[in-house]
């Protein structure tokens, strides 16, 4: 049945702390993975390194649901939303976002795909029938302001890279997009197991796509960098991530979920700096406070009022 009355969904004072922790892991994990990425596709081709991560990170999901004592067997009811869904959260993000990131720095291409918040709250009206309150809309548009001094610096760049920019903004509309639709269905199956097998069904086509456009990568040459980022990449975003985003999906209503993760770039440019020498300055500064008061807004404004 879809999810479609937005008095079911808890206000955030009545979210439970679990969903808060989750949130401020997978903003670290995922905001590190961008200069991690960037290493690895320096050296790995972009289909083969998602199918690699597509690959492992669903059999490890479904190793790790199993193991919980989950079932990983997947109901007929579940089957099509889990396909559907899987299209857009893992075809769609991992193709687009693993091109774009060749082709702009990493710090800016998370910023670009984390304007998902954006398109998120935008399918949520129509799919989810949601109605967004006046401090989500603001807290919407203080962190939106955030990465929109960020992009305008580089739409130079941008102008000189179009195709980098424009996957990137594919990516983070086939996710927002996916988030909504993740949203609206009551899954009969443990979250870990639909996530697991949306990574693994994903690598199927992903992978034929790899064999037919890319040779097979030698990853017996890699640098020493390149592993240690290929293992974090695998454990933790591909992995800890992917369940932990979808399980707070399932706790929070979409459009929070969403805002949630837009502290995400903001870790991306500050890590890349740290890994890559991309430079921070001061709109790098002020995006980080508008990104926080958009996250204080939404969700811990409403919980100290509760």
């Amino acid at each position: 049945m879809p999810d479609a009355s937005a008095s079911r969904h808890p206000s955030p004072a009545g979210m439970p702390v679990a969903g808060f922790a989750l949130l401020a892991a997978v903003t670290l994990f995922w905001g590190v993975n961008w200069p991690g990425m960037k290493i690895v596709l320096g050296e790995v081709s972009p289909w083969w390194f998602r199918t690699i991560c597509l690959a492992v990170g669903g059999s490890a999901l479904l190793a790790i649901s199993g193991l919980s004592g989950n079932r990983l067997r997947v109901p007929t009811i579940d089957l099509w939303p889990l396909m559907l869904c899987g299209v857009f959260n893992m075809v769609g993000w991992h193709l687009f976002s693993a091109y774009g990131l060749t082709l702009v720095p990493a710090g800016r291409a998370s910023i670009i795909a984390f304007t998902m918040p954006v398109w998120a709250a935008l399918f949520a009206i129509p799919v989810l029938r949601d109605r967004v309150s006046l401090p989500v809309f603001a807290g919407l548009g203080l962190g939106m302001a955030g990465l929109g001094i960020l992009i305008g610096h580089d739409m130079s760049v941008l102008g000189a890279a179009p195709v980098g920019a424009l996957m990137m903004l594919g990516a983070a509309v086939s996710w927002g997009f996916g988030t909504v639709l993740f949203k609206r269905f009551n899954w009969q199956t443990p979250v870990a197991t639909i996530i697991g097998w949306q990574l693994l069904l994903a690598s199927i086509p992903v992978g034929i796509g790899a064999l037919v456009l890319e040779p097979l990568p030698d990853l017996a040459v890699l640098s020493t960098p390149a592993i240690i980022a290929f293992a974090y990449v695998l454990i933790f975003p591909m992995v800890f991530c992917q369940w932990a985003y979808f399980k707070i999906v399932s706790m929070f209503p979409a459009v929070y979920a969403a805002i949630g993760v837009l502290a995400v770039p903001v870790v991306g440019v500050c890590s890349s700096l740290l890994l890559l020498g991309e430079p921070v300055g001061w709109r790098e500064t002020t995006a980080l406070v508008l990104v926080c008061l958009a996250i204080f807004m939404v969700l811990i404004l409403p919980k100290l009022r509760g």
